[in-house]
């Protein structure tokens, strides 16, 4: 059942994140009201995580040895694709669906999945989100030999692998149908170096991912064609791919989304990308915090309904303990929750639904 009812405390409203001393009106899971007025309450109401590029189903294998970029991902053959290739099905699922219930315990509301597998890996991840009523889940799938209308039939999209490891009379043909599909086109670009770059957007996709190699000019052309663009930093720094210019791409105007990436190499704790960005990227707290909410939904479209805390948005909400041992002390509740806050602080998560 949707949430119906009223939460006081120090909410952070709107898409500027402002802090405001208040109650919350909801009806039906939807935010009807905000009265400000001062208010007895050790709450802190944040709007939930948009996880905005993940590969839930590395879930199976959460502690690979540690090595090279393409050893790990890169198709066919990397460690990822073996392991998925020889995981049975239900297997898979209940490995996804662990990670789901880590996603909502650890502040995420809405997540953006690469799905590798074809027809079955978009069917595991479909059947592992059916009961979760609290997550958005947006599913890129990936066509294997079945071909690409069937996987794109049962799927929000495509989220495919560098420009570089497809054919690129394939990978034109799948762009062609994308532009006419009215679903989400999005590709790994600029991870590991810079080679695959303009061939992504010779295929004008809706966003990339990582365009850690990316220079201005790419940043440029990215914003000329209305391009997205989704960082993995903590995931980027592991694999020793290089770290992503978030403060160059910003300048440029892009919209920059935060993901965490495959499951394999991290949690999908989006405090501890906020907190890895806000201690080496950026020292702009209500930018990073845009980063991982509001950014993501504008990228893929639903920004109208999550992302921040407003008028007519779904409640998508995590309430924090501004008295936890963690964060008693902190005097800006935007920079606290960025720089230090944990999933340990929170006292409640309202859903989706």
């Amino acid at each position: 059942m949707n949430f119906t009812g009223k939460i006081s405390g120090t909410i952070l409203w709107g898409d500027e994140v402002a802090v405001v001393c208040g109650t919350l009106f909801i009806e039906d899971g939807i935010i009807v009201d905000l009265v400000e007025e001062d208010v007895s309450s050790d709450v802190l109401v944040a709007p939930c995580f948009v996880n905005a590029h993940t590969h839930v189903g590395d879930s199976v294998l959460k502690d690979p040895p540690i090595t090279g970029l393409d050893e790990l991902v890169r198709p066919p053959d990397g460690l990822k694709h073996r392991i998925l290739r020889s995981t049975p099905f239900d297997e898979l699922v209940c490995a996804m669906s662990g990670a789901l219930v880590d996603m909502v315990r650890t502040g995420t509301g809405a997540f953006v999945d690469f799905r590798e597998g074809g027809v079955d890996g978009v069917v595991a991840l479909g059947r592992a989100l059916a009961d979760r009523v609290d997550l958005k889940g947006v599913i890129l799938g990936r066509p294997d030999d079945c071909g690409v209308s069937e996987v794109l039939s049962l799927c929000d999209g495509l989220g495919l692998s560098g420009a570089c490891d497809m054919d690129w009379n394939c990978l034109v043909e799948i762009a062609s149908l994308m532009r006419g599909s009215g679903k989400l086109f999005g590709l790994h670009a600029g991870e590991k170096d810079g080679r695959d770059i303009d061939a992504a957007f010779e295929l004008e996709p809706d966003f990339v991912v990582h365009l850690t190699h990316g220079t201005r000019d790419d940043f440029e052309r990215a914003f000329d064609q209305d391009c997205g663009v989704v960082v993995c930093p903590r995931s980027n720094l592991l694999t020793v791919a290089g770290m992503p210019d978030i403060k160059g791409m910003l300048e440029s105007g892009l919209v920059v989304g935060v993901g965490s990436d495959n499951v394999m190499l991290n949690s999908v704790n989006m405090f501890a990308e906020m907190e890895f960005i806000s201690k080496i990227f950026l020292y702009d707290d209500r930018q990073i915090f845009k980063l991982c909410t509001l950014n993501g939904a504008k990228i893929f479209g639903f920004d109208d309904e999550l992302g921040s805390i407003e008028y007519g948005k779904r409640a998508c909400l995590m309430l924090l303990d501004r008295n936890s041992p963690n964060l008693r002390g902190v005097q800006d509740p935007v920079a606290g929750l960025v720089r230090r806050a944990r999933p340990d602080d929170i006292i409640q998560i309202i859903g989706v639904e």
